[in-house]
């Protein structure tokens, strides 16, 4: 009776063990876009166990133990159209979409970061910056200045922080007001050399007089991008101008002020990473500066590891790419997700933002001049219609919040990835499929394996 006893027993925690063994095993928990719109960021039932790799298929080893650069966050531009059309949202609808974006709970996305205009991006219905003066008026005391003018963007910045307090916000000015411009208008021009040190004096008073109600900008560029003069607002700024300005008015009017917001140079294309580089070559102006922002409108996604190599103290990232309307889902998400989400990070970006947040059906509103065929990441309308940048950056920012950091992984045959660690010690893997076929793949850590798969053309989130 007594052996029969011990027996049991014996079998009752061997059980017990095999329960406590399956309950502790690793599964990848993960996220789906499909090209053709069938699963739009979806959760899959199937969670693959960690296990023994098998060598039938591909291998994607991630390392968490080799580091790479800090995250910053995900997200959009928040232009004065974006917040206009939303904030015409009833009050409950509202409140849903803004917890929807900026939160993680439920179904949001959590954003992480995002852009604004300093004064007005084409994407705002008029043209305007906080100190306009009639024709042949100046005011260098600055006496007229006043953020009146963006109080849709201000209110609907304050409701953000409050769902995500921690959220990172970025200015670019398109164009400082016309009285201080070579051509006094708000397209094109340059910025006089008698108004630097009042233009400096314009950028304090911003930061300040946002912090006033609440926000912080935890980073500004001086002038989005500053080799081109054909949008409406904008402004030539070449790179010698900016270093002086930098050195000169900005870092020393900062510095004084006891201003930490971090001066970022360029803000334009990949095709032209000599920009930042001349500025960066300037020590005086080298040590006013936190890093160098880069859009993909020309030139390659590689050029931002160009600036790390020379300088690799300094910081890089990517603060705008559009959709063009109408768009092409399953090529822009492809196209996107490739060369940003993955291609940015992987040469050191610590953001991604996508241009826009939001527009309307007819993609307004905009500047006479301005961007007529800017798909919004949302369509607002009665309804709220959700776009591919939607799901190209909720790809990332759902899973990889301020403070991870990008891990190394390998890239194996047509299956483009990048990796990362949260700061709870999670791993995340970003996977584009771009073969034409479904392709199966083992997921490698730590010397377990679990076997994943994705459709041609599909994103995958996988978490563990």
């Amino acid at each position: 009776m007594l052996r029969k006893i011990l027996m049991g027993t014996l079998v009752l925690s061997a059980m017990g063990s095999a329960v406590t063994n399956a309950q502790n095993v690793a599964r990848v928990a993960s996220w789906v876009t499909r090209a053709d719109k069938s699963e739009l960021l979806k959760k899959q039932a199937v969670q693959p166990a960690f296990g023994k790799i098998n060598s039938e298929y591909a291998v994607i080893t991630v390392d968490d133990k080799q580091h790479y650069q800090q995250i910053d966050g995900f997200g959009f531009t928040l232009t004065g159209g974006s917040a206009q059309l939303i904030n015409k949202l009833p009050a409950q609808s509202r409140k849903r979409l803004l917890n929807e974006l900026f939160s993680t709970a439920g179904n949001g996305i959590g954003v992480s970061y995002l852009r604004i205009s300093i004064g007005a991006s084409d994407l705002n219905p008029d043209v305007f910056t906080y100190d306009d003066m009639p024709a042949g008026q100046t005011d260098p005391d600055l006496k007229n200045f006043s953020l009146a003018k963006d109080a849709g963007v201000l209110s609907l910045l304050q409701d953000i922080i409050k769902i995500n307090p921690r959220i990172k916000i970025l200015g670019s000015p398109w164009t400082p007001p016309s009285w201080m411009k070579t051509n006094e208008s708000s397209m094109g021009g340059s910025l006089k050399q008698d108004c630097y040190e009042v233009y400096a004096k314009y950028l304090v008073k911003y930061i300040r007089g946002m912090k006033a109600k609440g926000i912080t900008i935890d980073a500004v560029t001086l002038q989005n991008e500053p080799l081109n003069p054909k949008n409406n607002p904008s402004m030539v700024m070449e790179a010698a101008e900016q270093a002086a300005f930098i050195k000169n008015n900005v870092g020393p009017s900062f510095r004084s002020a006891g201003i930490k917001t971090k001066i970022i140079t360029y803000d334009h294309n990949a095709d032209r990473p000599d920009y930042p580089m001349d500025i960066l070559k300037d020590p005086e102006a080298r040590k006013y500066v936190d890093g160098s922002a880069f859009h993909l409108y020309g030139g390659k996604i590689e050029a931002l590891s160009e600036v790390h190599n020379a300088y690799p103290d300094k910081n890089l990232y990517f603060t705008e790419q559009w959709v063009g309307a109408p768009g092409n889902f399953p090529g822009d998400l492809n196209w996107h997700v490739n060369n940003l989400i993955i291609g940015a990070t992987r040469n050191w970006a610590r953001n991604v933002l996508e241009w826009n947040l939001a527009a309307d059906s007819k993609y307004e509103p905009h500047t006479p001049g301005g961007c007529t065929e800017c798909l919004g990441a949302i369509t607002v309308e009665k309804d709220v219609l959700r776009n591919v940048a939607y799901y190209i950056i909720g790809h990332a920012s759902k899973f990889v919040p301020a403070g991870s950091v990008r891990i190394a992984s390998n890239i194996t045959g047509d299956l483009a990835n990048v990796a990362f660690k949260t700061p709870q010690g999670k791993k995340v893997l970003i996977v584009v499929n771009n073969a034409k076929s479904k392709t199966i793949f083992n997921i490698i850590n730590r010397g377990r394996a679990a076997l994943c798969s994705l459709d041609a053309g599909a994103v995958g989130t996988f978490v563990w």
